[in-house]
């Protein structure tokens, strides 16, 4: 990856200077014939929705012809891309991460979306209609106002991407167990520590919580609790502060008391812990709202789970501020020399991201959300919702906790060097927590956030 990166950083200046199309020209697709490009990284089973969905568009726009490929994971994409534009033969239009639009824009390889958002230039369709090259009110008040502004956390104001299906965190526990010891689901950190002295009482061989995401939760409590992480401009990184260094001493004093593990500390995904039948066991998992059916316990002989499934909201520093994390494929379009390449890429992204039975299919297909507020009104999307429970319809049970959820959604601010401070909090945690009883535990804590500054700032 770091040859890929200095490739890219070689040809990066060059590649500014050459001359694209630009959103500021008013954008109007006029109906030429063009080929787009999409990578993305979706498996056989969503494919099989894009296809019904391009067919559906092409009776649209039958001479935007669009030609995907599924590259492997999020990460492959950032790489061939990232490749890609060093020679100019970019994608399209791409899934992406806000850390691999803020590597894209050092070369200022990515088309900026607002005068296309704006545009209110009339395009007709194959089939008589008409529809305003840009967005209308109803479609932008339409996004889940969260996975919307993600395409706008890159310190310029300027939005570079829309949003395509997400996931978030969520609290897994043991449903069944929680009500027969009549254990209250928490709420906040405070009655997360009581809850899991409860459960310690009840069963002295567990552990628990397990937590998926080291960087996930160290992030999610600088935004409950409103204290530094990071900044889109400069100084980038903010996070050593004494206040963020409290709650990881607090959290390890949780994990010396034996509440909680995390996936590095534990070894794997902590879903494990949660749905072993063994006699070590966690009762409350944090993980993503799209792995649920991972956080399900396998069926017994009888076809019956061992236990009930039960999701909430993860935990709040302050439930008048509350803050769940927002994750998940944008689609980030790419310049071009010809612009109509470039405006029916818009045209694509515009008709994945606002058209609401695509948004339903793919999401039950995906186990993702759909971004637009307006799916839950859907009625093959809620039958899914009235279907959720904690056992075979977990899926549906994880997204409408997610739904439910949409006002605390965050995103953090994306620049070179954003994906190096998650990588190095992720690191951070666990070393904190493992830190032994019998030394000076403040400063110890000190050197290791010093040191993942550090980090952060030789990356640069």
């Amino acid at each position: 990856m770091k040859k890929v990166i200095s490739l890219f950083l070689m040809f990066a200046m060059l590649f500014s200077l050459c001359s694209f199309a630009t959103a500021e020209e008013a954008p109007a697709y006029d109906g030429s014939e063009v080929t787009i490009t999409f990578y993305n990284t979706m498996g056989s089973n969503l494919t099989a929705v894009l296809d019904n969905y391009i067919v559906e568009f092409n009776k649209l726009y039958p001479n935007i012809h669009v030609e995907y490929t599924s590259v492997g994971s999020y990460d492959d994409v950032r790489e061939q891309v990232s490749t890609e534009i060093t020679v100019g033969t970019q994608p399209s239009l791409a899934y992406c991460y806000p850390d691999h639009v803020a590597l894209y824009n050092l070369a200022k390889a990515v088309q900026t979306l607002d005068a296309y958002i704006g545009s209110t230039a009339e395009i007709t369709r194959a089939d008589g209609t008409t529809e305003i090259m840009g967005l209308t009110d109803e479609q932008k008040a339409d996004f889940i106002e969260g996975y919307y502004n993600e395409g706008l956390q890159f310190g310029d104001g300027k939005m570079y991407t829309l949003p395509m299906s997400k996931s978030t965190e969520v609290l897994y526990y043991n449903k069944t167990f929680f009500d027969e010891h009549n254990l209250t689901v928490p709420t906040t950190w405070d009655e997360l520590e009581e809850v899991c002295k409860q459960i310690v009482e009840i069963d002295p061989m567990s552990i628990p919580l397990g937590y998926d995401s080291e960087a996930n939760w160290f992030i999610t409590m600088t935004e409950q609790l409103q204290t530094p992480y990071t900044s889109a401009t400069e100084p980038h990184f903010l996070f050593n502060t004494e206040e963020n260094r409290e709650f990881i001493k607090q959290f390890r004093e949780w994990y010396q008391e034996g509440y909680l593990t995390t996936q590095k500390l534990y070894g794997a995904y902590t879903s494990g812990l949660f749905t072993s039948t063994s006699e070590i066991k966690s009762y409350m998992s944090i993980g993503s709202s799209a792995g649920a059916t991972y956080q399900r316990p396998a069926k017994l002989d009888d076809g019956s789970y061992p236990f009930e499934v039960g999701i909430a909201t993860i935990p709040q520093a302050n439930p008048e501020h509350r803050r769940v994390i927002s994750q998940g494929p944008s689609l980030c379009i790419f310049k071009k020399s010809n612009p109509q390449e470039v405006n029916a890429a818009w045209l694509f992204a515009k008709f994945l991201t606002t058209n609401v039975d695509f948004q339903a299919e793919f999401s039950m297909a995906s186990g993702y959300v759909p971004v637009l507020k307006s799916v839950a009104e859907n009625p093959a999307y809620a039958e899914f919702l009235a279907s959720a429970d904690g056992g075979d319809f977990v899926s549906a049970l994880s997204a409408r906790v997610c739904l439910e959820q949409q006002d605390a959604y965050y995103t953090s601010p994306a620049f070179n060097g954003s994906s190096t401070a998650r990588d190095e909090v992720a690191a951070l945690l666990p070393a904190c927590l493992t830190i032994p009883d019998g030394v000076d535990v403040d400063a110890e804590i000190q050197k290791l956030f010093e040191k993942a500054i550090e980090a952060c700032n030789y990356s640069l």
